[in-house]
């Protein structure tokens, strides 16, 4: 029984083919993540130690603070230790060789003067040893052409941009301030003033040769105070890797979310196939039970049938998902991610690369090996080649429709109950729903859908939509496996557009004003406001700035911009907003029994309200407890308190380009901060939504493609199984070109409908939870990105076309004659 197995095998390889190349892709899918995120968590440890090569022991802030420079002093003074400095990091900018900022997040960090600390791999020159010198990473250098012993302009938060004499170029290429754009390193103090900074992150120690590390630990222990904690080197690298392998285990965790997408989508492919294939065989199965097979044999036939398809498809899929692994590997380094060394193949990824393949095509054929059991050998004696297709169960169906009409509702209650579990569990009920009322609803559309191939190529049209519904449940389960990439897909679509028009509407809503200066990675320089308000060329220069006293909020406010959030003044006059005069919001009023007139104290200082008002945006405390204050008040109780972004209108008669040149001007020397327009900003906020959505549809284009490959397979094996039939239609005058038309029609049918409900199913989810956001306090919208879905749809018709190809080539390959004694 086992020869005869390999040797059907052998025969119906081609058969076999697409199947097998569903479970190749969800494979690979699979074993070039986990080599991927593997060469990941290798380089973690690698990189763990770059920085702390000559480090033994660190201390570090608690919370929120700072090490001061005079802990610094004591620290070093401690006995045993050699050397100790400290060290920040911080973001800063800047200046090209043209005087313009140098695109790319600035990593600015302390390095230690201290030769017994110093870890940094140094290309050219050397490193700072003492103020106004500064070191770049070798890229920025060479791209710049800054020549040593150059002037270099640095800026940071702590005001406009100073220079500095570049002394050396230094390789980080790799190591976690690798961060996709330029590296400079200062001394110390200079790294504080730049950043606005009052002390370090930590504190390097080196001890003295020949020392106790653990004793000097207790001395510095007991100079550092409880305010600080004092880690050992192991400690250093421990936790370093510990945070690394944490992120790039969180990245496999997403990836493999949409693995798992895939390899389900490649399990509804091998099932249908195994259902088709088996049912073709059906009087083959009958003569081995008419020959004395028992139906344990035929079931572990089918079953080794499959194992033997599933290791030798996982085998390659292992192979492939190697070379996927290098092409992520190259896409990140082209991009320049950080973080993305060697590829690692461990023999566990390559078995469990084995075994889920394996045992997934196994999985998939057990119930079609199962029905295979229940042929009667009394099968073997009718011409029938093939057995009738069985319509589904009314229990199933029953079931089912139960299940998808439970799934639209919670999708409908999801807003109005306020539980974003509902929206999930709503989509997975409705989808279990298609799967399981499929052979009811599949067909139906595909009637429907047909409808205008039938009366566009009459007869030809008829039977391809004949062909398509006359297995209810094949059709079904192709379908379905479209339902699930092409929903997620959609969903995300929907999501995205939805959540970017509602970016673009809170921007509209929340600046007023037809530029915005915007800090990148921090907030504003405190000068920048002032000199921007210094030139004539600028009438609305405010910076949004905020605060929380005693559960208020305290927001600056400019008069002439104030009224764009108002949704209601309840009472006085809100353009009253100024010196001494402040805006209430309702809640915080009605709390506190305040009225236009009433006097309210922010912190120890005594203002007049000068009306009560109401608005739609989000604070940070209790709803509604808001005091909105001119700019001048504002900056006298709360100056240190910066913001991220300011907003700027020309002034009278001055045109915006005027404006612009002025702007930037003064930016010049800020090479911390980036100016925009209203469109430009929405575009920068927006951005990180497209982004996460092309990463997504990539990942699950995956899901879609073997989706598709179902489709194909379905149309072949269905070819095979009409050998005959197809024959008598050609001997009684069907063209070829219609043969080709009849298939394609099939195709695109199984594609649409799949397509149709992915999209349904999509759009669904997504409209529940925009509602449900929009319940909890957003302002979000179902926005339907119609070009996009239009896109979807068009590639599902497009591709199953072209997998109509093969089929209708086979189709036509034998001649009429030899397809007519097909048995």
């Amino acid at each position: 029984m086992i020869r005869l197995t390999l040797r059907s095998l052998r025969a119906e390889a081609l058969r076999m083919l697409l199947s097998a190349l569903a479970v190749v892709l969800g494979v690979a899918f699979v074993a070039g993540t986990m080599i991927f995120v593997d060469g990941m968590r290798d380089g973690a440890y690698e990189r763990a130690g770059t920085f702390d090569r000559h480090t033994d022991l660190g201390v570090y802030a608690t919370g929120a603070e700072l090490l001061s420079p005079a802990l610094v002093d004591r620290v070093r003074a401690v006995d045993g230790v050699v050397a100790a400095d400290g060290e920040l990091t911080n973001t800063g900018g800047l200046l090209g060789s043209d005087g313009r900022p140098v695109l790319g997040f600035t990593m600015l960090v302390a390095i230690p003067t201290e030769q017994a600390l110093r870890s940094y791999d140094v290309v050219a020159g050397r490193l700072p040893d003492r103020a106004g010198e500064v070191v770049l990473d070798a890229p920025t250098v060479a791209e710049e052409g800054f020549p040593l012993g150059s002037e270099v302009r640095v800026g940071g938060s702590g005001g406009a941009a100073r220079a500095y004499t570049l002394v050396g170029t230094v390789d980080v290429a790799g190591t976690v301030r690798d961060v996709g754009g330029p590296f400079v390193g200062l001394v110390g103090p200079d790294a504080l003033a730049l950043t606005g900074q009052r002390g370090y992150g930590r504190i390097m120690v080196a001890a003295r040769p020949g020392v106790s590390v653990a004793a000097v630990t207790e001395r510095v222990r007991a100079v550092a105070g409880g305010d600080a904690t004092v880690k050992s080197r192991q400690r250093i690298l421990d936790e370093a890797v510990e945070e690394a392998v944490r992120n790039a285990d969180q990245f496999r965790m997403l990836l493999l979310i949409f693995v798992g997408v895939a390899v389900v989508v490649a399990g509804f492919v091998i099932a249908n196939t195994f259902a088709i294939v088996l049912a073709q065989r059906t009087r083959r199965t009958a003569l081995l039970r008419l020959i004395g097979a028992t139906r344990g044999q035929v079931f572990r036939a089918a079953l080794l049938e499959s194992a033997v398809l599933g290791l030798v498809a996982s085998a390659l899929g292992v192979l492939l998902g190697v070379g996927l692994a290098g092409g992520m590997r190259l896409l990140m380094s082209h991009l320049d991610v950080p973080g993305t060394s060697g590829l690692s193949v461990t023999g566990s990824t390559v078995l469990t690369g084995l075994l889920l393949g394996t045992a997934l095509t196994v999985c998939a054929a057990l119930l079609p090996a199962w029905r295979g059991t229940r042929i009667a050998p009394v099968a073997a004696l009718t011409d029938a080649a093939v057995q009738p297709s069985r319509s589904a169960g009314r229990v199933r169906l029953a079931f089912g429709a139960v299940l998808l009409a439970v799934g639209v509702a919670a999708l409908a209650g999801a807003a109005s109950a306020g539980q974003l579990v509902l929206v999930a569990a709503g989509g997975v009920l409705t989808f279990f729903g298609i799967v399981l009322f499929g052979p009811v609803l599949v067909p139906a559309l595909a009637r429907v859908f047909g409808w205008p191939a039938r009366r566009v190529l009459g007869a030809t049209g008829a039977l391809a939509v004949a062909n398509t519904v006359r297995n209810p449940r094949r059709v079904a389960a192709t379908a379905t496996a479209l339902v699930i990439g092409i929903g997620l897909v959609s969903a995300f679509m929907v999501g995205a557009r939805s959540t970017k028009d509602g970016i673009e509407r809170s921007v509209d809503a929340q600046i007023g004003t037809d530029f915005v200066v915007s800090g990148i990675g921090q907030n504003l320089p405190a000068a920048l406001t002032g000199e921007l308000a210094a030139r004539p060329e600028l009438g609305v220069v405010h910076e949004q700035r905020h605060t929380v006293v005693a559960g208020v909020e305290i927001r600056a406010a400019h008069p002439a911009l104030v009224s764009r959030t108002l949704s209601e003044v309840v009472a006085g006059d809100a353009t009253r907003v100024g010196p001494g005069q402040v805006l209430v919001h309702r809640e915080l009023a009605q709390a506190r029994g305040l009225r236009v007139g009433s006097p309210v104290t922010v912190a120890d200082r005594s203002f007049q309200v000068a009306a009560v008002v109401t608005d739609d945006t989000s604070a940070d405390a209790p709803a509604g407890h808001v005091i909105d204050m001119s700019d001048a008040d504002f900056a006298a109780l709360f100056g240190g308190q910066r913001g991220f972004l300011a907003e700027i209108d020309p002034a009278a008669g001055v045109s915006v380009e005027r404006a612009r040149d002025a702007i930037e001007t003064v930016l010049g020397s800020y090479p911390t901060v980036n100016l925009m327009d209203q469109g430009a900003y929405k575009k920068m906020l927006t951005g990180t939504v497209d982004m996460l959505l092309a990463f997504v549809t990539a990942l699950l284009g995956l899901a879609v493609v073997i989706a598709l490959v179902g489709v194909a397979n379905t149309l072949s094996l269905s070819v095979v199984e009409r050998t005959r039939e197809n024959a008598v239609l050609r001997a009684v005058g069907l063209t070829r070109g219609r043969m080709r038309a009849v298939l394609a029609v099939e195709a695109v049918l199984m594609a649409l409908v799949g397509a149709v409900l992915g999209v349904g199913l999509g759009t669904g989810v997504s409209a529940s939870a925009m509602a449900l956001l929009t319940r909890l306090g957003g302002d979000f919208h179902l926005v339907l990105p119609l070009g996009q879905l239009g896109l979807i749809l068009g590639v599902a018709v497009v591709a199953a076309l072209l997998a109509s190809v093969l089929p209708a080539r086979r189709a036509l390959s034998r001649p009429v004659v030899e397809a007519l004694a097909d048995q």
